[in-house]
């Protein structure tokens, strides 16, 4: 995974990303990613997302809600891939962060 820290090659990521058929994309939610088609982005990483779904990995297995076109703020994503592996996440990790997050709920 390359790290794009230069403005023009976050702009080229996105530009390529732009191409794909679907782009995956981590937001500020705990186990939350969003699903679809990358239509437009701006220079503050505001993405215009249609075909959106959104997957939630959690205590009971993986969730996905149909949300169609969708704008994420900048802000609140934390990283954004065009494979599917970036965000394939196994079971047995599944229930080590549901424990983590318990364990951090405790205190």
């Amino acid at each position: 995974m390359e790290i794009l820290e230069h403005p023009q090659n976050i702009h080229r990521y996105l530009a390529k990303a732009i191409l794909k058929p679907k782009v995956h994309i981590k937001i500020k939610i705990w186990n939350t990613f969003i699903i679809g088609k990358l239509v437009k982005f701006d220079n503050h990483l505001n993405l215009l997302i249609t075909e959106a779904s959104e997957v939630y990995v959690g205590h009971g297995g993986v969730r996905e809600k149909k949300l169609g076109t969708i704008m994420i703020r900048g802000a609140s994503i934390i990283f954004i891939g065009q494979d599917y592996e970036t965000i394939n996440i196994s079971e047995a990790q599944i229930s080590k962060l549901a424990i983590k997050e318990e364990e951090e709920e405790a205190y």
